[in-house]
């Protein structure tokens, strides 16, 4: 089955054929700039898990501390793979969920939320058996999804409708829409004002927004980043932390004054990013397989390492209990399809 692009891939793929035409003309080898330096990366493996299915791509995954259930969308075989982590097992596969981008588990709920991309739909499915409980539909292209525990919404990034669908989380019905201006990026939710927080990619901006109201009700422009995809917070820091793709830059962003004060290279086509609350870790996973982590030590992030970790790892989930990050490759042992567990250097 032939598979829409992403506006991400999309661009990445026209900036990569113009570089290759310029490359020609000029009679020199040219990249987007090049890896950045080399900083060893503070951790070591823990394990490998065998995942089934194909070497097609994975895209986001979710964790469950408490159950210690993680999620993760194998968007090439359209299904998500539940795995327990503590007992190093896949537990179940999840299907009919086609060209599935973002999953997204609700602890509370005893809910996963997936986006079946293909079918422009949002899935509820029970987290204990995987039954699907109710499809919605969405924009064009859901990708990144949030959720609101005050109002009981699920948020999905509609990537190239430039808009956020939101649905109730119990029932699946439709909420409202918010139009972005511009394509859309990842969602957060921000527990102490209680506002969504969206990337809008398209116009290198942060667009702040009512939950309530379903307003727009600022706007915050991110000078420095091209096409501002990934996205998360520190939320008892006042942080945010934004990845741009287009220039492979990490910008930290003071959610009490809006301004930027920190940006950082990372490596290219910079991703999904997961934070550890509890011992103040960034990680930072990119298209191009590397990976960077960083500490956040009074509200300064400080680099530790920046390195390639496998190819395909451009997905990461982290435990705040355990501290172990989570990898799903297409490539693994074997060339098999794993989820690789890392431990942080002490």
């Amino acid at each position: 089955m032939i598979r829409r692009l992403s506006p991400r891939a999309l661009l990445s793929l026209t900036v990569g054929l113009a570089l290759a035409v310029a490359a020609v003309v000029a009679g020199v080898l040219l990249t987007r700039g090049g890896q950045p330096s080399k900083v060893a990366l503070p951790l070591r493996v823990v394990k490998e898990i065998a995942l089934p299915g194909d070497s097609s791509r994975f895209d986001y995954v979710s964790l469950d501390p408490d159950r210690g259930l993680l999620f993760i969308a194998h968007l090439g075989a359209s299904q998500v793979i539940e795995v327990d982590v503590r007992a190093g097992r896949v537990v179940r596969t999840i299907d009919g969920l086609p060209g599935v981008h973002g999953v997204l588990v609700a602890p509370a709920l005893h809910r996963v939320y997936a986006t079946a991309t293909d079918a422009n739909q949002v899935v509820a499915i029970n987290e204990a058996t995987g039954t699907v409980l109710h499809r919605s539909p969405t924009g064009d292209y859901p990708d990144g999804l949030a959720y609101d525990p005050l109002h009981g919404t699920v948020w999905t990034t509609n990537e190239s409708g430039g808009s956020e669908t939101v649905v109730d989380a119990a029932t699946g019905a439709a909420r409202g829409t918010v139009p972005l201006g511009g394509e859309a990026g990842n969602v957060a939710y921000d527990p102490t004002t209680r506002q969504m927080l969206v990337d809008v990619q398209t116009r290198n901006e942060l667009a702040v927004i009512d939950p309530t109201t379903l307003h727009i009700t600022r706007r915050v422009p991110l000078p420095g980043c091209e096409h501002d995809h990934g996205l998360i917070l520190a939320p008892t820091d006042r942080l945010a932390f934004v990845a741009c793709d287009g220039n492979a830059r990490l910008l930290t962003f003071d959610l009490t004054t809006w301004h930027i004060t920190g940006t950082d290279q990372v490596g290219d086509d910079p991703d999904v990013l997961a934070y550890d609350p509890t011992a103040n870790h960034l990680y930072v996973a990119a298209e191009s397989g590397w990976v960077t982590t960083a500490d956040n030590h009074d509200r300064h992030l400080t680099l530790t390492g920046r390195a390639h970790l496998a190819d395909g790892a451009h997905v990461v989930a982290v435990d705040p209990t355990t501290h172990l990050s989570y990898y799903p490759v297409p490539h693994g042992p074997g060339g098999h399809p794993a989820l690789l567990v890392y431990r942080p250097l002490p």
